[in-house]
């Protein structure tokens, strides 16, 4: 039976988790740089997370061995504060903690994004 579409990892992800050998945290969180390029589509009202946080938490889940959709939601759901705070998420201003996207946010953020513009960026980090 094939995938459920949803499910499936974009090719612009692919080509990260076919990165050849081990690629730190930090590495992971420069690519931040490179996808802050990257154009949020959403509209400014109700943004609970920074788009390049987001897009940075879906590749280091990738480069950290995630192949599907879900896996990247889990892996972003389980990642510990520190590397949350690496990646770019920001702490409560009343309780300190980072409350990490949901897994259907990770979703709708990678059916959301203009994949050329990802593309590109995922290819400049790559070189």
């Amino acid at each position: 039976m094939p995938a459920h579409p949803s499910s499936r990892m974009p090719s612009y992800l692919r080509q990260l988790g076919d990165a050849s050998g081990p690629v730190s945290l930090e590495t992971a969180a420069d690519l931040r740089s490179y996808l802050a390029a990257v154009p949020d589509p959403r509209a400014r009202r109700g943004i609970r997370h920074p788009w390049a946080a987001l897009l940075t938490a879906a590749a280091a889940a990738v480069l950290a061995g995630a192949a599907s959709i879900t896996a990247i939601g889990e892996w972003v759901a389980d990642a510990p504060q520190r590397v949350l705070a690496l990646l770019g998420f920001q702490p409560d201003p009343l309780t300190g903690l980072i409350r990490p996207p949901h897994a259907t946010t990770i979703r709708l953020v990678l059916a959301a994004v203009d994949g050329d513009a990802l593309d590109r960026a995922i290819g400049d980090f790559l070189q």
